[in-house]
């Protein structure tokens, strides 16, 4: 990597690193949340409705997209926001009953695997990277990790 992609791969890390912190924080506020207002589903709505403001504040700040952009020829690539909204809603609803750390750490298990099938495979338009030995041998000690570091049920 050349100095500037190296520094460049530094800050994308470093946004992704505390985009993770965020999960296991997201996970306890919105069990709280779900807990107050009765349900995991309605914490989620709550939790929806909130973020759907503050992107709609920053695409006022930023720019709509293209009108011409807003199309819907690859409609699988609009389902992730129901992926989120299935995260959302059993990670607010397994926090409370197994804790947050295990409830996490199993979100932990599902993606690894999920992105060593999507990277190797260059599933959903991901930029391809075999899934090598060497690779293979560290996402299983990431499993194992995992596995060590939960709490038992």
């Amino acid at each position: 990597m050349s100095g500037q992609s190296h520094m460049g791969f530094f800050w994308i890390a470093a946004m992704m690193f505390v985009a993770g912190l965020g999960i296991p924080v997201f996970a306890a506020l919105n069990s709280s949340l779900g807990q107050q207002l009765g349900g995991p589903i309605a914490a989620t709505a709550a939790a929806f409705a909130v973020g759907f403001a503050v992107a709609l504040i920053l695409l006022a700040i930023n720019g709509l997209p293209a009108r011409e952009t807003l199309q819907f020829d690859r409609p699988w690539i609009w389902m992730g926001a129901v992926f989120i909204l299935f995260y959302a809603a059993s990670v607010s609803f397994a926090a409370p009953r197994i804790g947050v750390g295990n409830a996490i750490f199993f979100v932990l298990l599902g993606q690894l695997v999920a992105a060593a099938a999507i990277d190797h495979f260059g599933w959903l338009g991901a930029m391809p990277s075999a899934l090598t030995a060497r690779r293979l041998l560290g996402i299983a000690v990431m499993v194992l990790g995992v596995y060590l570091a939960r709490k038992p049920l």
